[in-house]
């Protein structure tokens, strides 16, 4: 799989937009900004301004970069455009909206109620975004051999290997693959390689390609054997040429195989409707120390939170967006369970086996969730050890939350 680093562009319109001007329709334009911590935002990008138009469906595309590891939040704020100051804090300020990235890419269209701010309607006018991946993701694979190359080697046969060479806009031969070395051979087989389109060609499938044949000397002084040049759409067809009569040829390159292919991306996944599943387990085990001591994983500090919740909430705070139910199973071990106090290696934490899930809107409500299912722990120090055992302890949410409890 690729990395989880991409690019993606966003395609906006809006509908039935405010009009901003007196008199006349807004001249809206869209700008797309990235929480940076603090409350503040940094614009990252924005669309053409469109004239006297409710109803604009902006040309340029709004490009960020898509990290699957990290909660990337956005706002897209649409503005009316009444001069020429490039700074958008002096315009009539028509709504936007706030989401994650990985809620964006997750949808194939999304379709939103513009707000003045988080969680006030603008009155009228939506937003509608869709996302795509503008990475190139597919790889050039070729499978070569080649047939009664010279023999460079004095006391030997050639050791040849191959490198191929794409031109550059500057007229360059730049270096794109290298071959492993086959040894003491006049007729190799090199095993079947691949290389991104982007990296072979830049996509250009007639853009001028150099195969250079070469016998591998330790020293570096590697002797050519032979070169010639192609373009990806001449291997694809992988036709010999035939030579000038007079042209004694230092053997013959066979192209076996060379194919197009896409390699997708998490992104590609998750954009065609991959689910990621997440299960929570929690180490109830003594090794985890007296939960009173702060030096316990299961502590739980003044400000309501422990080792255990930083953990979940830094990994389910990236994939809630990507579970449509947003039904979370936790589930317990190491631990005597109330009532028989018998010890389970594997126990719903919310003690109903045959429904462990919990349910969170949003990473917030997700960890405060949990965190009202939690149970006090209390090591019991016996001779053959130390137990861990769950006594009811009551919720931490505070009375401003409301939350769901588990399903039933």
């Amino acid at each position: 799989m690729a990395g989880c680093v991409s690019g993606v562009e966003s395609s906006v319109s809006c509908r039935s937009l405010l009009d901003g001007d007196l008199g006349s329709r807004s001249d809206p334009l869209c700008a797309s900004l990235q929480e940076v911590g603090g409350g503040r935002w940094a614009e990252l990008d924005r669309t053409e301004r469109i004239k006297n138009s409710q109803n604009p469906e902006f040309c340029k595309k709004l490009v960020v970069g898509y990290c699957f590891e990290k909660v990337q939040k956005l706002k897209f704020a649409a503005y009316d455009i009444d001069n020429k100051s490039f700074d958008l804090n002096d315009d009539d300020y028509l709504g936007g909206i706030e989401r994650t990235l990985g809620q964006i890419v997750s949808s194939s269209v999304f379709t939103q109620p513009l707000e003045l701010k988080q969680g006030k309607p603008a009155g009228r006018g939506t937003i509608t975004i869709s996302a795509e991946e503008i990475k190139d993701t597919r790889v050039v694979y070729l499978e070569i051999e080649a047939q009664k190359l010279d023999k460079k080697d004095f006391l030997g046969k050639s050791d040849p290997f191959l490198e191929f060479y794409k031109q550059n806009d500057a007229g360059m031969w730049q270096l794109v693959y290298r071959s492993e070395v086959i040894k003491n051979n006049l007729n190799p087989c090199w095993r079947k390689f691949s290389v991104p389109l982007q990296t072979f060609c830049g996509g250009d499938f007639n853009k001028p390609i150099k195969v250079q044949c070469a016998d591998h000397d330790s020293d570096g002084s590697h002797d050519l054997i032979g070169s010639f040049e192609t373009n990806l759409t001449q291997l694809q067809k992988a036709e010999k040429k035939q030579k000038k009569k007079s042209y004694k040829n230092s053997g013959i390159i066979r192209i076996k195989s060379c194919k197009l292919e896409a390699e997708y991306s998490f992104l590609d996944y998750v954009m065609g409707g991959c689910q990621i599943n997440f299960t929570v387990g929690v180490d109830f085990t003594g090794s985890n120390r007296d939960p009173k001591s702060p030096d316990s994983l299961h502590y739980i500090s003044p400000d309501g939170i422990n080792e255990y919740l930083i953990a979940i909430w830094s990994v389910g705070s990236v994939v809630q967006d990507y579970d449509t139910d947003k039904l979370f199973p936790v589930f317990g071990f190491g631990a005597q369970v109330p009532p028989s106090w018998q010890l389970f290696h594997e126990f719903a934490l919310n003690f109903n086996p045959s429904n462990p899930y919990c349910q969170g809107e949003d990473t917030s409500l997700l960890i405060l969730h949990w965190e009202g299912q939690m149970f006090e722990v209390f090591a019991a120090h016996s001779a053959q050890g130390t137990a861990s055992v769950i006594a009811s302890l009551s919720p931490l949410l505070p009375s401003s939350i409301t939350c769901r409890e588990c399903r039933q």
